[in-house]
């Protein structure tokens, strides 16, 4: 299908600078196009994703991206969405999340053949450039008044916004002209709050370019039907980097998405027929207990962002909570799957009961209850039910020597730890 009217059809274009002009530019050529991240903290969050897959989109129908990390941009600070100033980060601080989110990037773009992706640091450009050098061939080209009747700008007025943040459209309309000049770069993509910052770089490329021809394309803020935020849960955003989300909690996050969402996060976010996701509807309508929607949501992305080995992991663990084996299990799946779990610690070798593991775990409030929760076959360890009242935790108990799981109820989960 059309680039263009597959991604109106997933609602994924919101602006575009020039419709005519870039649909007549993609008829014509296979182009180069960027999409840019500033390096606030050493992980993306999937607040960030849907930019960089439309700019896969792009680059599946013959066209080459150019991903960009802003290691320059990252040490001033954009001010779009923001009320306020944004804290300083130190040189080291960013170039280490330089280095972290390109690896990211490099799991979701194809770097080889014809047209494969280029990834760019605008610090190799702006960072060698000298304040006289910034205000004389740059600065120059941007009005004062224009950059005012910016949103990013305006909105910040009264509540005041530093130099530094006021120059840095033009740091980005700068990464725009140069990959304009440097890598035959015609069009910029990014979140709707990125126009005036994609606006100003046209602005900066018309004036220095004689008879230059680009173009710029806004996605959509993503949204959940229920008015909450997109990518956050009770425990905060939902990272790329597995050490701090774990691939069993992303794709939980996914798995969990409401029947209201699950369509259009397939439309935005996977890479799945038109007519693979017109049947996906089709089950949320008719069948909606049954989540295939979502357990295709869940595995597009999991597979996606950590591989096909991570996937199969975070659906064992599912599967195991599901129904209770918790032996099938390893002490890293457990790790994974349990750790917003209480724990209790117990010292590595020391053999003791589950009566009174059950009361210092504070899983009872007492040996009395402790003992009467066994005998009613309330307790289990690792998924299978103890009744007896001298079990000790020790040997098969105890997960790869680390872990024990034991559970008081239907969904009352406690990890025993040995340390």
């Amino acid at each position: 299908m059309d680039l263009l009217k597959d991604l109106a059809w997933r609602g994924i274009i919101y602006q575009q600078t020039d419709e005519e002009g870039t649909k007549e530019l993609l008829d014509k050529e296979s182009i180069s196009l960027y999409c840019g991240v500033d390096p606030t903290a050493d992980s993306m969050h999937i607040g960030h994703l849907l930019p960089f897959l439309t700019l896969r989109r792009f680059q599946e129908h013959g066209h080459r991206p150019v991903v960009l990390v802003g290691g320059a941009t990252g040490l001033i600070g954009d001010p779009s969405g923001k009320k306020e100033e944004r804290s300083l980060q130190t040189m080291e601080q960013v170039q280490h999340n330089v280095r972290s989110i390109q690896g990211q990037l490099e799991r979701i773009f194809d770097f080889d053949g014809k047209n494969g992706a280029v990834m760019v640091n605008n610090y190799d450009w702006i960072g060698a450039i000298d304040m006289v050098t910034f205000l004389r061939d740059y600065g120059k080209y941007i009005g004062v008044n224009y950059m005012l009747a910016k949103d990013t700008i305006s909105s910040r007025l009264e509540t005041g916004i530093s130099y530094t943040e006021f120059t840095y459209t033009i740091l980005q309309a700068m990464d725009f002209n140069h990959l304009y000049n440097h890598y035959n770069c015609k069009m910029q993509i990014g979140g709707s709050d990125q126009w005036g910052n994609i606006t100003t770089g046209l602005e900066l490329i018309r004036k220095m370019n004689e008879d230059a021809k680009a173009y710029g394309l806004t996605i959509p803020l993503v949204t959940k039907a229920d008015g909450t935020k997109f990518g956050k849960t009770e425990s905060g955003a939902i990272w790329l980097d597995p050490e701090k989300t774990s691939p069993y909690d992303f794709y939980q996050f996914w798995i969990n998405t409401a029947d209201a969402d699950v369509v259009k996060y397939l439309k935005f976010f996977t890479f799945l027929e038109q007519d693979t996701i017109i049947h996906f509807e089709k089950a949320v309508e008719e069948a909606p207990h049954l989540r295939e929607a979502q357990k295709a949501l869940a595995e597009e992305m999991t597979k996606m962002i950590h591989g096909e080995k991570a996937l199969q992991q975070a659906q064992k663990i599912t599967a195991a909570l599901f129904t209770g084996d918790i032996k099938a299990l390893s002490a890293s799946e457990i790790k994974q799957g349990f750790k917003d779990v209480s724990a209790y610690k117990v010292e590595e070798g020391e053999s003791v009961s589950l009566v009174d593991v059950l009361v210092a775990a504070k899983i009872a409030p007492s040996k009395r209850q402790a003992r009467e929760d066994i005998q009613n076959g309330a307790v289990y360890v690792n998924g299978d039910r103890v009744t007896d009242l001298t079990h000790v935790l020790e040997g098969e108990d105890r997960i790869e020597g680390a872990f024990t799981i034991i559970r008081r109820g239907k969904k009352k989960y406690f990890m025993i730890q040995y340390a």
